[in-house]
């Protein structure tokens, strides 16, 4: 049986492909060949449709990402589950502030007269889902968590491609700037700000106080 990738792999290799991607593409003022060859595609499937193409990027935006980290501040304190709480606030401030004040004014590639790649509603919207599913139950609950952010995204960066605002590749390297940096933090606030600190016993007591010798 095959052991799934550990967090340090995904940080890894989204770390190197935001890399290579964004060599490729810096200082570029125009798609290049993949990019116009997806873009096509999604015009030729979602072209004149504005209204549902805004629909699409609605969870790239503030208005939906701030109330949902929210909940999960929220919900993490009243469970006590202050790495949670630290995840959240840091997963998603962390990448966002990485990629605007670092790299997109590294790598240089504009769209419309403004820096474009990694784009920023796929790296906060991103972060934002990736905090999720790493606070998720293991198991099954992860699991859905991981798929249904998949779709978010895929659809959520068609509408970003659609609208103009991005080039696929943008999209593609906001992905995995996200996957890159939050798996990495997480490892982190676990460390930073332990999952319980209402001061519960060792494990073995009842009271904190030594368990008595075992009958022989």
């Amino acid at each position: 049986m095959t052991t799934p990738p550990t967090r340090a792999t995904w940080a890894l290799v989204g770390a190197g492909l935001v890399l290579v991607l964004g060599v490729t593409v810096a200082g570029g003022r125009g798609a290049s060949g993949l990019d116009a060859t997806v873009t096509a595609w999604i015009d030729g499937a979602l072209g004149g449709r504005p209204a549902l193409l805004r629909s699409m990027v609605l969870p790239t935006e503030p208005v939906v990402l701030l109330p949902l980290l929210a909940i999960v501040v929220l919900a993490c304190a009243l469970g006590r589950r202050w790495d949670g709480v630290a995840l959240a606030v840091v997963g998603v401030a962390v990448p966002v502030a990485l990629n605007t004040w670092l790299l997109k004014p590294l790598f240089g590639r504009t769209k419309a007269d403004y820096l474009a790649y990694p784009s920023g509603h796929t790296v906060s919207t991103v972060a934002t889902l990736t905090v999720l599913v790493l606070l998720a139950r293991p198991g099954t609950a992860r699991a859905v968590a991981a798929g249904a952010g998949a779709v978010v995204v895929l659809v959520a960066g068609a509408g970003l491609v659609g609208l103009g605002y991005h080039y696929p590749t943008d999209v593609v390297g906001g992905v995995c700037l996200a996957v890159a940096v939050v798996p990495a933090l997480s490892s982190l606030t676990r460390h930073l700000a332990p999952a319980r600190s209402d001061g519960s016993p060792p494990a073995g007591t009842s009271s904190g106080s030594p368990p008595a010798a075992s009958p022989r």
